[in-house]
């Protein structure tokens, strides 16, 4: 063991390493056979002497040129630890990272390569793993323009020269094991691009990141969860199918509810699996839709501008934790819907824009890459590796976390190449039309690759435009969705709600022609967090009239609308009629339920819920023509009246709403069949707040033809309200 340097070490490798530019470091570092001999390369910066343990000795290794040391060492030995020693006599005694194998093998990157690797999350990122014997996290990046890429932390003074990636021939990967390191650890990747520029990036793939608005990520092993939510995962396809009850609330975990007594924090992920999934419950819904859950830098994007895909935001807690809440939703009966942004995102310097110093996830053109009402960015869908990172990020959701569906977000700006562009600010598909082609096939091909693999589940869209077959399986043509937003009808029934009673005859329409188009697609009926926001004040704010109006009138809406055919989603506070306008950074307005008014609206809305969920009539022909009847519509009185019908055998109802503060008795209306007609619901009951004018719990039929129909009823319609009625037979 006489030679001072292996005959493998060129000075340019030496020069390429000591200037941070090498990017096949384990051709260098680490053990190496030479002959009959065997040598150990490091780089360890700021050390003054590097020892080696090995074969029961401690051996000095040479330093060659500033930070590089070498020196031979038994040749069968691979189990060695290095010692350093810095200034001072501080001493740091590690495992060699360049000393182990890689481990993404031939496969993960052919399948990477082609873009279907459909567990892509289980091969990059950072993963805490026993790898040869030995814990630690092993990293692997996409970032195939990149000069050099290093792993940086605090465990290595953030310096680039520590922990340079091997790039892995041909994949555009980079990957690298370091023993020694686990759970919580803070990191970032140091990428130098091919222009000398140094980056410091989040990792995309990363599982944890830092509270905001600190910007690195963080290792998490989310590796052996105890889930308890057998018997759910086993039943949940039925809860999800068209043909049954769906009533969704719409939560933004950080304003729902907030600790006063705590400086004004938002509940805890263990917080809100109690107290969100014990008030959902006994609210009668079947869903919780939880606004965007990845990471996201700012607050006042309400998790609708993500960074870290793949990452629940720390501002409820760790990963487990928001596990923790899934799985309670789920012992209690609970869906649960992440709302998921696959359309854009930020520009952050530490994040995914120009990730390795080209437009790696972006398209470079502005006119396809840039969103000017948002001012983010737009994913090259065309792509394969980031179609295959949005992708295999749908299926991460559905299958770590066991969640029950995906609403996608601004479905409509991905469908259109000239979304919110004026002429000449877009560039036409290949055939010249404004389709976004390559953003379509990314749709259809999440959805299929999400219901095949996680049987069960279901994904929403919220999509503004006739695009046809949204909801329509993609073996049939359609973009794959379960369900899609009924926008038209929520904007129209607004429009409508909105105007002073004294004009709703004029506009009669606007609460009608949903039906012409209501089965046209799988509709989720949404009053959302967009209606409630940006000076659209809230729901009770809306409504015209006086006080008693103003809750009279939104109760009508209510009972309407879950009359109406199709699911129901509610944003939170909506549901006990808060007065003032969402506010992301405070608690909702739990106090108005001192108010009898409001009070009687939360109980309203837990009796539709109750009443919705046990009257098959009312949602087993949600998306079918045949389970719609209109029996009248006398705009002149802005009175309107439909039937809903279920499987044979199930009683029909009727829905007959009263838009005027008038009362109106005497009034007759056809029933499709004859027999006594229950009041199952009166929005005018005073347990809601109303003035308890109504039928007398129910009516039977005369013999007397009416609107079409051989019986009808004579019944009394209170002023501002919607009653529901079941036939008993």
């Amino acid at each position: 063991m006489t030679q001072q340097r292996p005959p493998f070490l060129r000075q340019d490798d030496i020069t390429r390493l000591l200037a941070g530019q090498h990017d096949a470091p384990r051709d260098i570092l680490g053990r190496h056979a030479a002959g009959s001999e065997a040598w150990v390369v490091a780089l360890v910066p700021d050390a003054e002497e590097l020892l080696c343990d090995t074969g029961g000795q401690r051996l000095a290794l040479n330093q060659l040129e500033g930070a590089l040391f070498c020196g031979q060492i038994p040749a069968d030995d691979r189990g060695y630890r290095l010692r350093a020693r810095y200034h001072g006599g501080a001493e740091w005694e590690f495992d060699d990272p360049y000393r182990f194998d890689p481990v993404l093998g031939t496969l993960d990157l052919h399948l990477i390569g082609e873009g279907t690797h459909q567990t892509l999350w289980r091969a990059l990122g950072a993963h805490v793993i026993a790898h040869q014997g030995v814990r630690g996290v092993h990293f692997a990046l996409w970032a195939p323009n990149a000069a050099r890429v290093s792993v940086i932390g605090e465990f290595n003074h953030w310096n680039g020269l520590h922990h340079p990636m091997q790039r892995l021939a041909g994949s555009g990967l980079w990957e690298l094991f370091i023993p020694d390191l686990g759970e919580g650890v803070i990191y970032k990747f140091e990428i130098l691009t091919s222009a000398g520029d140094v980056l410091r990036k989040a990792d995309p793939v990363g599982f944890g990141a830092e509270h905001p608005p600190r910007t690195g990520s963080v290792v998490r092993d989310i590796a052996g969860y105890g889930w308890d939510d057998a018997e759910w995962m086993a039943a949940r396809a039925q809860a999800n199918r068209h043909d049954q009850p769906i009533s969704i609330y719409e939560v933004h975990l950080g304003s729902w509810r907030r600790r006063h007594d705590q400086g004004g924090r938002p509940l805890s992920y263990r917080e809100l699996a109690r107290e969100l999934v014990d008030y959902a419950v006994e609210m009668g819904f079947t869903h919780l839709e939880l606004l965007p859950v990845s990471e996201f830098p700012f607050d006042g994007s309400w998790g609708y501008q993500p960074v870290g895909l793949y990452a629940p935001t720390i501002r409820f807690g760790p990963p487990h934790e928001f596990r923790d809440l899934i799985d309670a939703a789920h012992r209690a009966g609970l869906g649960v819907i992440l709302d998921w942004v696959p359309g854009h995102f930020p520009s952050d310097a530490h994040g995914l824009a120009q990730f390795d110093g080209t437009h790696l996830y972006e398209h470079a053109d502005p006119r396809e890459g840039f969103h000017q009402d948002w001012n983010t960015l737009i994913y090259n869908y065309g792509r394969t590796e980031v179609r295959n990172f949005l992708t295999a990020n749908a299926l991460y959701w559905l299958q770590e976390y066991h969640v029950d569906g995906l609403r996608v977000d601004a479905v409509a700006s991905m469908l259109y190449r000239d979304y919110s562009r004026q002429p000449g600010e877009w560039v036409p598909n290949i055939h010249g039309g404004r389709e976004n082609l390559e953003a379509i096939a990314f749709l259809q091909e999440m959805n299929s690759r999400s219901y095949a693999t996680c049987p069960g589940i279901m994904t929403v869209a919220e999509e503004s435009t006739a695009f046809p077959g949204v909801s329509t399986p993609v073996d049939h043509g359609g973009l794959g969705f379960g369900f899609k937003w009924n926008m038209g009808w929520m904007n129209d029934t607004l429009r409508y709600i909105e105007k002073d009673p004294i004009y709703r005859r004029h506009d009669h329409h606007l609460m009608t022609m949903g039906i012409d188009y209501a089965f046209s697609e799988n509709f989720i009926l949404p009053i959302s967090h967009d209606e409630v926001v940006h000076g659209k004040g809230a729901m009770l704010e809306k409504m015209p009239g006086n006080d008693w109006e103003k809750f009279a009138n939104l109760r009508a809406y209510y009972g309407f609308m879950w009359g109406h055919p199709g699911k129901k989603l509610l944003f939170m506070g909506c549901e006990f009629a808060q007065s003032h306008e969402w506010n992301h950074d405070a608690s909702l307005d739990w106090a108005a339920l001192g108010d009898a008014r409001h009070a009687g609206v939360q109980r309203l809305i837990r009796d539709l819920n109750h009443l919705y969920r046990c009257t098959p009539a009312l949602f087993r022909r949600d998306c079918d023509a045949s389970g719609f009847r209109w029996i009248a519509n006398a705009p002149a009185e802005s009175v309107t009246a439909f039937a809903r019908f279920g499987d044979p055998g199930d009683a029909p109802v009727l829905v007959i709403c009263n838009f005027t503060p008038v009362e109106r008795t005497g009034w007759r209306v056809g029933v499709p069949a004859p027999g006594h007609w229950a009041e199952i619901m009166n929005t005018d009951a005073a347990t809601y707040g109303g003035g308890n004018r109504g039928n007398l719990g129910g009516l039977d039929s005369q013999r007397t033809a009416h609107d079409g129909c051989p019986d009808s009823l004579q019944m009394t319609l209170p002023p501002l309200s919607c009653m529901i009625l079941q036939l008993h037979q």
